[in-house]
């Protein structure tokens, strides 16, 4: 009897510490693009787009695109691949419509990843919602 009571606990002690580790890690990897998306909108919300520097936006969703991909390979280990694969649609439209200096739908799509994220985020916290 002690011996199962044993092993349980460490099993949940093993749960929790492995959740709050892949919890931490996933605000830190969301926190991060999202900072850089805000940075990528400011930009993007200047008066003129004369004043727009598209090389430098250019440069910032490449590396944010390359930084998502550092991370993909650790969250999709825990996190559901169709979710990963949305935020990664997502930023490349993000990209194209950079490319194509096509600020008003660039904008629609920075808004949208911004949301994938943050129902990643919302989605994988340890939760009696996310339980049951």
């Amino acid at each position: 009897m002690t011996k199962e009571l044993v092993i349980s606990v460490i099993i949940v002690v093993v749960i929790i510490v492995g959740d709050i580790f892949t919890t931490k890690y996933t605000d830190k990897s969301i926190e991060t693009t999202t900072q850089s998306l805000s940075e990528i909108r400011e930009e993007m919300e200047k008066e003129n787009e004369e004043e727009i520097d598209a090389d430098k936006l250019k440069e910032q969703i490449k590396n944010i695109r390359n930084d998502w991909n550092k991370r993909h390979k650790k969250l999709a280990i825990y996190i559901e691949h169709d979710e990963l694969e949305k935020i990664e649609t997502n930023l490349a439209g993000l990209n194209g419509y950079l490319d194509k200096e096509e600020y008003g739908d660039s904008m629609a799509q920075l808004d949208i990843s911004v949301y994938v994220l943050e129902h990643i985020k919302n989605k994988t916290i340890l939760s009696l919602i996310n339980i049951f």
